[in-house]
């Protein structure tokens, strides 16, 4: 029984009315007669801020623009926690394809639970909607022909952060990194870039997951001498992190930066903006962007009390993406669905011509952001500058450059 594999997290299941009509007429081929998906994520630990039930609100969200139903069918969105672990990961997403009927599994932050999961979506044939991992690995020796990274991933954050604190003058760089998938693939892919924009890695140190003490791993980056110390991690780690950094006033004096590869919205709101100033991030979304962002994201924090993360409004992008395929295809086969995807352009509140390469890779902007002083905010939420936009096409590799060994159209 997939209870077997929450421990204890709520299992969230929405089976949307259509009172409101239904996204298509007709009567389609869906398998069990329904639309199930499945939003599969950090409920309960260091990244359960950032994804956690809001993609779950976001996945419902999108559901409910097409009034509950598709082709004639209705939609239903289950959730369940992984826990940060690839086997419970990848046992669910098993469970949920051969026995509980689920067409696509989206989210699943943490990059060695996604790359399992992968495997298995690309050995079942099914949709893997794929918001809150970073590595590029997953569009890169790891692709899928039925797997779509939508939101970031470690190549865009090293273009946007990293190509940035080497031209305003960090030259030299210590990683302090998370030691696993992500924050590997983040520290490799900031370095080259590091590298290519004239800078220096002078050494790097890696933590545990979710460790509450950071403070010998931040004397030796201190010791190291760099101008940066960038910070290969996400979620709670970042936030433990950059509090602990600025308790030993590692940044004092101006002599040492601290960069934040993946920084969040969640995150600064946690730091607050004091500890948070002027930190910079590269980021695919921000709510106070445009009336379209804006109205969003509003309705966001009408359900969830919170301003949306860049997970989470990727999230709703993807779903409402996906269920305009099955629309389109008229079925909920995961490979013709695919292809529909790749074939439709992405436009939303989230992305305006977004475009999805073979891999599954979905190439739209992204924003180089400055995180305000207290002074400068107008009120809660109000945390990010727009520095600079980063073209798609400059901030995801190409489909030829990612190692992908998928056919090419």
């Amino acid at each position: 029984m997939i209870s077997r594999y929450l421990a204890g997290a709520a299992l969230a299941a929405l089976a949307i009315g259509a009172a409101h009509g239904t996204a298509a007429a007709q009567q389609g081929k869906l398998s069990g007669d329904m639309i199930r998906i499945g939003v599969l994520n950090d409920r309960s630990g260091l990244y359960a801020d950032l994804g956690g039930e809001g993609s779950a609100v976001a996945a419902r969200m999108a559901a409910e623009e097409f009034g509950g139903k598709i082709l004639g069918k209705p939609i239903e969105v289950i959730a369940a926690d992984h826990q940060n672990k690839p086997d419970i990961g990848s046992n669910i997403a098993r469970q949920w394809i051969d026995q509980d009927g689920v067409d696509v599994i989206v989210d699943v932050p943490n990059s060695g639970v996604a790359l399992a999961v992968q495997e298995v979506t690309r050995e079942k044939k099914k949709i893997f909607l794929m918001e809150g991992p970073a590595t590029s690995r997953l569009t890169g020796d790891a692709c899928s022909p039925t797997g779509f990274h939508w939101a970031y991933d470690t190549r865009a954050l090293a273009v946007g952060t990293g190509r940035a604190m080497v031209q305003e003058g960090g030259k030299t760089w210590y990683f302090l990194t998370a030691d696993y998938a992500f924050g590997h693939q983040l520290e490799a892919d900031t370095a080259a870039e590091v590298k290519k924009a004239g800078g220096t890695v002078v050494g790097s140190v890696r933590h545990p997951l979710n460790t509450a003490d950071f403070s010998s791993f931040l004397l030796q980056a201190q010791a190291s001498g760099a101008q940066v110390i960038g910070l290969a991690n996400a979620g709670g780690d970042t936030i433990t992190s950059i509090k602990q950094a600025a308790e030993f006033g590692l940044t004092q004096g101006g002599k040492q930066k601290l960069a934040g590869l993946l920084l969040f919205l969640s995150d600064v709101h946690a730091l607050g903006l004091p500890v948070a100033q002027d930190l910079v991030l590269t980021t695919g979304f921000y709510w106070d962007m445009d009336d379209e962002k804006r109205a969003w994201s509003k309705k966001f924090m009408e359900k969830t009390g919170k301003m949306p993360t860049m997970v989470q409004a990727g999230s709703y992008s993807a779903v409402r993406h996906y269920l305009k395929a099955v629309e389109a295809a008229g079925t909920d086969d995961g490979p013709t669905v695919a292809a529909r995807m790749k074939e439709m352009p992405v436009n939303d509140m989230f992305a305006k011509n977004g475009k999805i390469l073979q891999n599954g890779r979905m190439v739209h902007d992204m924003y180089l952001a400055r995180v305000k002083k207290p002074s400068e905010s107008k009120g809660p939420w109000d945390y990010y500058q727009i520095i600079r936009t980063i073209p798609g096409d400059e901030a995801f590799a190409s489909f030829e450059e990612s190692g992908c060994k998928l056919a090419a159209k």
